[in-house]
């Protein structure tokens, strides 16, 4: 099998390497870069002035037309250089939208999405449904040509930035929980909407809860059929657990690691990191799982260039490249020692503190778009046909 890329390809990411170079410059490691959202909204307006923002999306919704590998290799190029990819409209809402959207929908949602006009974020989890998805019982009532909307959300990432928000509520409270879900696609300004940051272990407040006090949304903008949503909401997971960016994250902290650890230390002895045997293993064995993780991703993209929806490829791809995630920095931070808690911004801290951030921040990351433990059933049940229970 040719794994190799076309010369076509590989201009390409040459070309999105200096776009990068060009328009985003440090990165966005730390917590002062991650409250900048304005900065980001700059950025992904120009991404998409570039045409590179939905590049593989029907040209009729305001995408390229391009193939699924080179959204891929913009999205890999991305994300190793820690630059915005364009959010939730872009990697999951949209396809969602062109899969099981109306006409009126897409003409209405996907163009804004596509030009950097409108940022989405996802109400799914409850205070009582993370894993068990299903059981979720935020209530939309029909009520004339509206649903009133009461209930509450929580971990929804960046809804304090958010125009809208998808989110799926229960319609049918007699049906089985599969079937009672309807998904619905909300302005945040809606009266009734309130968030509550809550601030994680690494001092941000990426993530909030979000609460819904009798609020009314049309019925023209639930996504798919009543009580039919969670099939919706399926694929959307599917997407959101796509790609090449959980890699792709652990790339540029390894390299940085491997660099510290070849230096010698800063008082002077001669020693480095690396020379202990440990270390070396360390280092080697996550070399290998990132080509392992790389491989992984670009399967999905071939699927998805192949007219396929990734299932169980994706939850492969997703459960390995987390923990792959929290391998990496638990294991860079073990090889600096005391000195690897201290935080960004302490003075002594290696590397800036960048491997302390990252042991905090990878914490949650085999826990969003679905735990490991889900990933495990969905590889268990569709990938390897076992029986459940």
């Amino acid at each position: 099998m040719d794994f190799a890329w076309s010369g076509e390809q590989d201009g390409f990411r040459e070309q999105v390497r200096s776009f990068i170079q060009e328009h985003w410059s440090e990165g966005a490691r730390m917590r002062e870069d991650l409250e900048r959202p304005e900065r980001v909204k700059e950025y992904q307006k120009r991404l998409a002035d570039a045409g590179w923002l939905t590049m593989a999306w029907p040209e009729e919704y305001g995408g390229g037309g391009a193939s699924y590998i080179e959204q891929m290799i913009f999205a890999e190029e991305s994300t190793f250089a820690q630059a915005p990819t364009g959010g939730q409209g872009a990697d999951r809402l949209g396809p969602a939208l062109i899969l099981f959207g109306n006409e009126e929908q897409r003409r209405e949602h996907l163009p804004k999405i596509a030009q950097a006009e409108t940022n989405w974020c996802q109400g799914y989890s409850e205070p009582g449904s993370g894993s068990d998805l299903a059981s979720l019982q935020t209530r939309a009532v029909r009520d004339g040509d509206d649903y009133v909307i009461n209930g509450q959300k929580i971990w929804t990432s960046g809804a304090q930035h958010a125009d809208w928000i998808h989110v799926l509520t229960r319609t049918d409270p007699d049906a089985p929980k599969h079937r009672g879900i309807s998904y619905f696609m909300l302005r945040m300004d809606t009266p009734g909407i309130s968030l509550r940051p809550i601030v994680q272990m690494t001092d941000e407040a990426g993530f909030n809860e979000t609460f819904f006090e009798d609020v009314r949304v049309p019925a023209a903008n639930m996504i798919g059929e009543e009580n039919r949503g969670w099939y919706v909401s399926a694929t959307t997971l599917d997407f959101e657990r796509s790609g090449i960016n959980r890699m792709a994250e652990a790339v540029p902290i390894y390299d940085r690691l491997l660099a510290h650890s070849k230096a010698a230390d800063s008082a002077g002895t001669g020693r480095r990191v690396i020379d202990t045997a440990i270390n070396r293993q360390h280092l080697a064995d996550t070399a290998i799982e990132i080509n392992v993780a790389r491989l992984l991703g670009y399967r999905v993209s071939w699927m998805q260039s192949m007219d396929l929806v990734p299932n169980h490829e994706s939850s492969i791809s997703k459960l390995f490249g987390t923990e792959l995630q929290q391998r990496n920095a638990r294991h860079g931070i073990n090889m600096l020692g005391l000195g690897g808690q201290l935080r960004p911004g302490q003075s002594q801290a290696p590397m800036g503190g960048e491997l302390c951030y990252a042991y905090m921040a990878t914490v949650s990351r085999t826990i969003a778009a679905g735990t490991s433990e889900i990933q495990r059933n969905i590889i268990a049940t569709r990938g390897l046909g076992l029986p459940r229970g």
